[in-house]
């Protein structure tokens, strides 16, 4: 048995915000004081450590619902599946619908529902269900879909990734400038065929006894007036430290789950999180294989241009990979693959794939 990916799509809102965009903000640190450094200074580390240059943001009338729906669209398009033979939305997000200009979460119906509703599926067996698990919360429901289609006999799985992070961010957090909205999708399938390909290992972790709290929830770094408003908040350097010292063992596991060499690796799928997190993971993944520097072209990256769209950012960079945007991350059938992502939890997981 196989369970493979036989479409994909994704979806950008057009809004591109520039790094300039931020050069009129007023940031503070967590006590509530001004940063030291010049806006200019501050936007100019900022792309230096992350990478990014440009991020996505929807517009006032669009909810993630929406952005999650065009991009499951194009992912049937491109499987050439009929939507009323999918068995399943598994959809991954951390926000759910939030409207621009609101602080308020809108999570009833969940959004796989929405997204279904959306799509004009009548099937009533095909099953809608949200999944909470972070940045990491689309390669789970990765992870799910394959298990499902495995336990329930399914055929085809409909798995989405969406958020629309610029409508819970704190303006006045320089952490701020990392987050961006998007969706991405695939349609999953089983079939019986002799040759092995598609998912061919898993692995998942949730670390909470001390880092449970790396990412959290809380009012804005401006103290003043008080509101009663919360938004996404993250202690950077403890995430970065936590992401070296887990993720590349988890890939690692991953890896020789499935029975395949290091060298027989083609591309790893990172997280868009941090152009320097990411860089420093791939590095320390290959020093466990004694191999320093790591290949070249092996890992493609998005986020100069797109920014952080959590669950998004991977289904969206293998969109594009697969559909032969970037020359130089050519795949072909028989490559192997491993996606890889961490977030909120803090959680873990990887997937090696075969094309």
């Amino acid at each position: 048995m196989n369970i493979v990916i036989t479409g994909t799509g994704s979806y950008l809102p057009g809004t591109i915000i520039t790094n300039q965009h931020f050069d009129d903000s007023f940031f503070y640190d967590t006590a509530g004081l001004p940063l030291a450094h010049s806006q200019t200074t501050v936007v100019e580390k900022f792309k230096s450590i992350t990478g990014i240059q440009e991020r996505r943001y929807a517009s006032p009338a669009q909810n993630m619902s929406d952005l999650a729906a065009m991009a499951a669209k194009k992912a049937l398009e491109n499987s050439s599946v009929d939507a009323e033979q999918i068995d399943a939305i598994i959809l991954a997000h951390n926000f759910g619908n939030v409207e621009s200009g609101s602080p308020l979460i809108d999570i009833m119906p969940c959004i796989a529902t929405r997204v279904k509703h959306l799509l004009k599926i009548e099937n009533p067996n095909c099953v809608a269900f949200d999944i909470l698990f972070g940045c990491p919360g689309w390669v789970q429901a990765l992870i799910l879909a394959r298990q499902y289609l495995i336990a329930e006999n399914a055929k085809r799985i409909l798995v989405v990734g969406g958020e629309t992070l610029s409508r819970v961010i704190d303006p006045h957090d320089r952490d701020s400038m990392i987050y961006a909205d998007g969706a991405g999708a695939v349609v999953l399938e089983r079939n019986d065929e002799p040759a092995k390909n598609g998912i061919l290992a898993t692995c998942a972790q949730t670390h909470s006894f001390d880092q449970a709290y790396f990412l959290y929830y809380d009012v804005s770094n401006k103290k003043e007036p008080v509101e009663k408003a919360k938004y996404l908040k993250m202690d950077g350097k403890k995430i970065y430290e936590f992401a070296l010292n887990h993720v590349p063992l988890a890939m690692k596991e991953c890896l020789e789950k499935s029975g395949t060499d290091i060298r027989q690796l083609k591309k790893i799928f990172l997280h868009q999180a941090n152009e320097k997190m990411d860089d420093a993971i791939l590095k320390r993944f290959y020093k466990l294989y004694d191999i320093s520097p790591p290949p070249e072209h092996v890992m493609p990256m998005n986020i100069g241009m797109y920014g952080n769209s959590s669950v998004a950012s991977i289904p969206v960079l293998l969109d594009e990979v697969l559909n032969n945007k970037y020359p130089e991350h050519t795949l072909l059938p028989g490559d192997v693959i491993l996606l890889a992502s961490v977030g909120a939890g803090m959680s873990i997981n990887a997937v090696t794939y075969k094309i």
